[in-house]
């Protein structure tokens, strides 16, 4: 997947086809050369699926849909040109989205609905914790807002993420 580039000013932006809804990647040139980089929001859902070209679709586990986050902006980073790994660059702060669980229906079985809704979470703060201590030992962990929600667009997903990082040049070189 190749990227239109647009450069105005500060800023790049990194998108698909010709008259794109969002763009993947904005970066904004820093007066020291660094990149701030803001990352579209993403599911490991439909969102991973396409970006990833995986065969399988992935629902309602975020211990796997928050690795495939994170492998699809890894991608895109390299993709952009911009570095070669996640490791490479500092998450500033990221914002998650949960969405309430497919099933069982809330009104036939309220028990099972509270339950499903108590597991995505744990298994949410699992997942998460342990990319960045498993994936990006060396790298901070950054500051998260986590909402719940009704839903999101991709009706696979139990999670939708959207970030900001620095791309540092400065430690390019160590």
């Amino acid at each position: 997947m190749a990227f239109n580039v647009k450069k105005r000013g500060k800023l790049t932006y990194y998108y698909q086809g010709d008259h794109p809804v969002l763009s993947s990647l904005v970066t904004e040139e820093l007066p020291d050369g660094d990149l701030k980089i803001s990352f579209a929001g993403l599911t490991g859902g439909y969102s991973a699926k396409g970006v990833l070209g995986l065969e399988e679709l992935v629902t309602m586990q975020p211990k796997e849909e928050i690795p495939l986050v994170f492998r699809s902006w890894e991608l895109w980073l390299q993709e952009a040109g911009i570095c070669d790994s996640l490791k490479d660059v500092d998450f500033i702060e990221i914002h998650a989205f949960g969405c309430q669980p497919k099933s069982p229906n809330p009104l036939v079985d309220p028990a099972g609905y509270a339950a499903e809704i108590d597991r995505l979470r744990k298994a949410y703060a699992e997942a998460y914790r342990d990319f960045f201590r498993d994936y990006l030992p060396d790298n901070g962990v950054p500051a998260r807002f986590t909402v719940h929600v009704v839903d999101v667009p991709d009706k696979a997903a139990s999670y939708e993420f959207y970030g900001t990082a620095l791309f540092q040049k400065a430690l390019q070189s160590k």
